[in-house]
């Protein structure tokens, strides 16, 4: 009777578990629309105008900051005439400044807007013109009090002479105010029309201040003014005094249509993606597989809810970075269900194999996370437009990994465990064989032991064979035919047209030497033509060309031009980049574990790096900016990989009961170790590279050089994390062998003492 209660109440808890599951997530599908809907979205999936200006001073003076800044906030107030609701304006360097419009649809008016020098002028309450910025010293409005000590505007006069018959002009007038312009438009400006917006950020007129003498010095503006308000003046009143200018570099314009085709075509391919992802953890994993699948909606709500908090701007490699990461972060879960499987096969009952699998794979998720965004914060610094999104979003997705992938998933499971609902069905909860578990109470020993006849690191000379004759034949590529680089390396344009009509490249090249052009590649697209020219084309030159392709082939361009100045900063960024984020993986490995880990990871690491260059070189596949995100994001995935073979052979010599004597021990433990995660290498790569292939195969264009990076380094990253690392890490260790150096580090020795435990929270998870 007790036994028939048990099994009602175990049903009834797992009826319970699955409904609130169930509710829990309708509710984020119904939400997660109207939260992607509220996300701002960039060039590349809205369309619109970006450009990359230079500042210069117009004489010979230094360039400051302050110079930098206030034209950075002149341009901010000029968005404001184009009425884009969402501008992305960011200062780069110390002398660069980056503009994007997503949505706007007249580039050339943005343009021009943008780039013409910021005009100040005094004028009567007629708007006539009474004197230019030049009778102001350069920058000399400063925030300062006045005889009251309320907040006033300083005003540091350069020519006294023009000041006095200026503000004497204004003082013997009845409505004597001297009203200040910033860009006035002598067509719709006017003080008769704005004197009740004068001072606000709707309106060009800066100030309108009462004059009742001449003055030939420096002079007070003063009023009613805020602190708030004075500096706001001040920055203005600078921003129209400045003799800066402003230099195009780079810019891209991107038709609307052009973005909704790369958004569809990204977003199919990631349902995709993730539809294949679901359905193998489903396969291989079977109940747990469901409740990860379950747990990759959260992830994907909470990520886009944190993007959007952090008022991240969604593009192509952002949405890369989000499907990518479905797959790194699935790699939480096999992780954690290869330990569970582990323990069962080791003759734990479910309970307990789910406690000790958990705590076993805690520290190897967070090493491998870890240091994977230590890349993606090296990314963010260094990365420019949207290669910033992409790091924003990998980030985020780390962040949400740890959170969703490890607690809730673990959360949720131990629910069903405790239901003691699995106890005789653990083939069902997780894909364990039955016949395999031992049973311990008869004595029985671990019959599980896969791949028992494989020899890693006997056959370490044929794995370094191969990785050498294929890095030797890019690097000779490299060397005999060198990079293929794109404009973002080169310098250049690229002119991409979407048209349903069929143009042959022979009609192409005709049209480009009727506008003076001519073109290094021209490729076929399935919606159109991508056209590169190494020519850097003027603001008139980009005007033209896309006016000639819309008459003539009622087609819409994209037209992307790099300078010299970008290209150069871009090759700078890309080497500085992976140096440091190799120096940061070092420096943590070797506090984390110890040096002779460092050296082997890093090395492996640069073997995946250098593949891929070389099959770029060899296959005379384009490099563009982009590129570099895709190597960086290789290199956070490898080590990722490479940390959970290492984590492994650390664990199994820290479990040895006396000293390793022999090279045949340590070869026995590193074998049994590689063994133990082989199956599991393998699972996590096929979860990565699933999506990466649909994206390749089904997504936009604009991502192709990344997602085929991506692909080679996934594949080079699984080889060199297996056959690579831990024979590295066996030759250097092998000379300590007898020298009582296998010892752990001091933290880990302290995580190992106290690991964390799983806080119990009554009517959660006790």
């Amino acid at each position: 009777m007790k036994k028939i209660k048990g099994n009602i109440f175990q049903k009834k808890k797992f009826i319970i578990s699955l409904i609130i599951m169930a509710v829990v997530t309708v509710t984020m599908c119904f939400l997660f629309k109207p939260l992607l809907n509220s996300t701002h979205f960039g060039l590349d999936l809205e369309g619109g105008f970006e450009v990359l200006y230079k500042v210069d001073t117009v004489d010979d003076s230094k360039l400051t900051d302050t110079m930098v800044t206030n034209t950075y906030k002149t341009i901010l107030k000029r968005i404001d005439v184009l009425g884009v609701s969402e501008p992305n304006i960011s200062i780069e360097g110390s002398n660069k400044i980056r503009i994007q419009l997503a949505g706007i649809t007249n580039a050339d008016e943005a343009r021009e807007i943008l780039s013409s020098t910021a005009n100040l002028t005094f004028r009567d309450v007629n708007d006539n013109l009474i004197m230019n910025s030049d009778v102001l010293t350069s920058g000399g409005a400063t925030s300062t009090t006045d005889s009251t000590g309320s907040p006033a505007v300083g005003l540091s006069v350069k020519d006294k002479d023009a000041f006095y018959k200026g503000t004497k002009k204004i003082s013997n007038m009845t409505n004597n105010l001297l009203v200040i312009w910033l860009d006035f438009d002598e067509e719709t400006d006017s003080y008769s029309k704005e004197s009740s917006t004068c001072g606000t950020s709707s309106s060009n007129c800066l100030s309108a201040a009462t004059v009742s003498e001449a003055f030939s010095s420096d002079v007070i503006i003063q009023g009613n003014f805020k602190q708030t308000e004075v500096d706001s003046l001040v920055e203005l009143i600078n921003s129209g005094s400045l003799p800066t200018t402003l230099t195009e570099i780079s810019s891209k314009t991107v038709d609307a249509s052009f973005g909704t085709d790369s958004l569809n075509k990204t977003f199919i391919a990631g349902i995709i993606g993730v539809a294949l992802i679901v359905l193998i953890m489903i396969v291989l994993y079977h109940f747990a597989g469901l409740i990860t699948s379950i747990s990759i909606i959260l992830y994907t709500f909470l990520v886009f809810a944190l993007f959007w908090l952090v008022g991240g701007v969604l593009t192509l490699p952002g949405i890369a970075a989000l499907v990518i990461g479905i797959g790194m972060a699935v790699d939480a879960n096999v992780i954690t269900y290869s330990r569970i499987k582990d323990e069962l096969y080791n003759g734990r009952t479910l309970q307990n194999a789910f406690v000790e699998g958990n705590k076993r794979s805690l520290t190897t998720i967070l090493d491998a996370n870890l240091t994977t965004f230590l890349v993606a914060i090296v990314l963010f610094v260094f990365g420019e437009s949207s290669i910033k999104g992409f790091a924003t979003m990998f980030m985020i997705t780390i962040i949400v990994t740890i959170f969703v992938m490890f607690f809730v998933t673990r959360i949720i499971l131990r629910k069903f465990v405790d239901s003691h609902y699995f106890d005789n069905k653990v083939n069902l909860f997780i894909n364990a064989k039955k016949k395999l578990i031992p049973n311990i109470e008869k004595n029985e020993k671990k019959i599980y032991d896969p791949f028992r006849t494989l020899d890693f690191v006997g056959k370490r000379k044929l794995f370094f064979a191969i990785s050498i004759i294929i890095i030797a034949g890019g690097l000779i590529a490299t060397a005999v035919f060198g990079l293929n680089l794109g404009i973002d390396y080169k310098g250049g344009s690229s002119i991409t047209i979407q048209t349903d009509e069929a143009i042959s490249n022979t009609a192409l090249n005709n049209d480009l030497k009727s506008l003076s052009l001519e073109a290094t590649n021209i490729e076929k697209l399935s919606n159109g033509y991508e056209i590169k020219i190494s020519d850097e084309l003027t603001k008139t030159e980009v005007i033209k060309t896309a006016d000639y392709f819309e008459k003539k082939y009622t087609a819409t361009t994209d037209i992307g031009v790099v300078s010299n100045i970008v290209k150069q900063e871009l090759i700078k960024n890309a080497i500085l980049s992976i140096i440091l984020a190799s120096l940061g993986i070092i420096i943590y490995l070797t506090i984390r574990y110890r040096f002779s880990y460092a050296i082997s990871g890093i090395i492996s690491l640069l073997h995946d790096v250098f593949i891929v260059i070389g099959i770029f070189a060899l296959c005379r596949i384009e490099v563009d900016s982009i590129f570099i995100a895709a190597i960086l994001a290789i290199i956070g995935y490898s080590i990722n990989d490479t940390i959970i073979c290492f984590d492994r052979i650390r664990e199994e010599i820290k479990n040895k009961d006396k000293e390793i004597k022999t090279e045949e021990e340590l070869k026995d433990i590193i074998n049994y170790s590689i063994r133990q995660i082989f199956t599991r290498s393998l699972i996590t790569s096929l979860t990565t590279i699933v999506p990466v292939v649909a994206l390749l195969l089904l997504g936009s264009h604009e991502i192709y050089t990344f997602n085929i990076a991506l692909l080679i380094g996934l594949v080079s990253g699984t080889y060199s994390s297996i056959f690579i690392a831990a024979n590295l890490w066996f030759i250097i260790e092998k000379k300590n062998i007898g020298k009582t150096k296998f010892k752990k580090s001091r933290w880990h020795d302290y995580i190992d003492h106290n690991e964390m435990q799983e806080v119990k929270v009554k009517g959660i998870n006790s």
